[in-house]
């Protein structure tokens, strides 16, 4: 039904008797002349509103044009949107098409303004930003990147953390690593640092918006090692290599400190021995070749006791890929003993609170904190500081864990085994192309077997047999008297290489 004002046809229906519209005339029509219909909508509530359209004939049909709706609009904004549209019609322009581009025009002019203001945020990203996007989709180690996040977040990142990329030289760079090889004397740190810094800048300038913003180049390719480190600082590849007097040495000690802890009147003011879990994974590590990491993460469901074999599962190696060890006698006593001590866990050897594997570092720093007078630090409270593990009077330098695996390696050489065995009985990558590797799956076990037999053939022959009859109390006291004169840290002394 079409309605009329009180003043009849053709006249504007005025603000009170729209107000007085009851909600009853749902859906009826409202004439406010001049082509201008109104629709009468009730909400749930029982709002009255009246959407307005303009009618008009397009190509002989016709058509409807949307002016708005009151009281959103008042009658005023909807009559001037009628007389615009109809002098459109007179133009010859479909006022609901001119509409349409209306609204396109200014969806493409926002988008431009918002376009304009991503564009210079971009170019405003900070050094901080980018090392953040890299940390998140470009470097995936497996500790979850934490110790390369402790270390930026300590040394970089308050240096040109807050400095935009676009901005940043090679000059900010190499005063943040100066700060630390020069400033700090960690030169070994600040080397490694400046790797890891050409790394996240190669990333970088290969993806977008980074790129755009490194508009003279890298600046991380312009910083000369030898500009933020001593001037006397020369680097080296670890080589440390335990001789057999020292492996022995070590044996001794380890039975010393134990022969000690066990005749201590009282075993609380004691010092307490290496623990047992430790010293045979020094063992392991020297018989097997092992990554210490690796081998703190065995589980005794990959470990055969009976055929001695010890399967790690790709997810644990280095390599990512499955790694099966072929226990030679010598390294299966070991595991056999360490069974003794952790069989009631599934984790050969597990965290104090039974909870998954032993952290990965615990090993090392434990053999660390019996070297203190190789150490540039305080002694750490709660932790071990003494010289109880130094080999050989200190003469040769401090040892780890890793150079076990070294020593492993090297023993294999000198036996006679082809060096392609022994990469293979380490667990490396495979030198050659990717085309070679796939096509070449010979697994070498016969050979690596071979191989880890004469290895611990020779562990034998310098520590001798098992259950041998050698003097072990006369080794103990000897080692005793050392163990007594390290525990106050002492100069460090030059190293040498010495053979096995």
């Amino acid at each position: 039904m079409t309605r009329y004002p009180r003043s009849g046809k053709g006249r504007k229906w005025t603000i009170l008797e729209l107000k007085a519209i009851p909600a009853s005339w749902r859906g009826d029509s409202l004439s406010d002349g001049d082509g201008l219909i109104g629709e009468v909508r009730v909400a749930g509530d029982g709002l009255v509103s009246v959407r307005f359209k303009y009618a008009f004939k397009w190509a002989g049909k016709v058509c409807w044009h949307q002016c708005g709706t009151w009281p959103t609009f008042n009658m005023e904004a909807v009559r001037t949107e009628r007389d615009e549209a109809r002098g459109q019609v007179r133009a010859g322009i479909n006022p609901s098409d001119q509409k349409k581009v209306d609204r396109i025009e200014s969806q493409a002019r926002l988008d431009a303004v918002i376009a304009e203001a991503l564009r210079k945020k971009d170019e405003c990203l900070s050094f901080e930003a980018m090392f953040e996007a890299w940390m998140r989709d470009g470097v995936c180690r497996a500790d979850g990147n934490a110790e390369l996040r402790r270390t930026f977040e300590k040394d970089i990142l308050p240096a040109v953390g807050t400095v935009e990329v676009r901005d940043l030289t090679d000059a900010h760079l190499r005063d943040a690593l100066r700060t630390i090889g020069r400033g700090r004397g960690r030169a070994r740190t600040a080397e490694r640092m400046l790797v890891e810094m050409r790394q996240l800048f190669r990333w970088a300038e290969k993806r977008k918006p980074w790129r755009a913003l490194m508009i003279e180049g890298n600046p991380a390719t312009l910083v000369d090692l030898k500009m933020v480190v001593p001037q006397d600082y020369a680097p080296t590849i670890r080589d440390r290599v335990l001789c057999a007097d020292e492996i022995r040495e070590l044996r001794d000690i380890f039975d010393a400190m134990q022969a000690e802890y066990a005749a201590a009147p009282d075993r609380r003011t004691a010092v307490r021995p290496v623990l047992r879990e430790t010293q045979i994974a020094m063992w392991l590590c020297l018989s097997t070749a092992c990554r210490i990491g690796e081998l703190l993460k065995a589980r005794w469901e990959n470990v055969d006791l009976a055929a001695g074999v010890w399967f790690v599962p790709q997810q644990d190696t280095k390599t990512k890929v499955d790694w099966t060890v072929f226990l030679s006698d010598f390294a299966l006593r070991q595991f056999k003993e360490l069974h003794g001590l952790t069989k009631d866990s599934a984790c050969c050897f597990p965290a104090s609170n039974r909870e998954g594997s032993v952290d990965g570092k615990t090993v090392s720093k434990q053999i660390g904190d019996r070297q203190m007078q190789f150490k540039n630090r305080k002694p750490l409270q709660r932790r071990r500081n003494d010289n109880t593990l130094v080999l050989a009077q200190g003469r040769r330098g401090e040892w780890t864990p890793h150079d076990l695996r070294r020593t492993a390696a090297t023993m294999m050489q000198m036996l006679g085994i082809q060096p392609d065995v022994i990469d293979r009985c380490q667990n490396h990558v495979m030198p050659g192309s990717k085309v070679r590797r796939h096509y070449m799956h010979y697994d070498f076990a016969d050979e690596k077997r071979e191989a880890w037999q004469r290895l611990g053939k020779k562990l034998e022959s310098i520590l001798g047999p098992a259950g041998a009859a050698d003097d072990r109390q006369g080794l103990a006291g000897s080692a005793r008297g050392s163990i007594r004169s390290a525990r106050l840290p002492a100069p460090a002394r030059q190293t040498a290489s010495m053979p096995i």
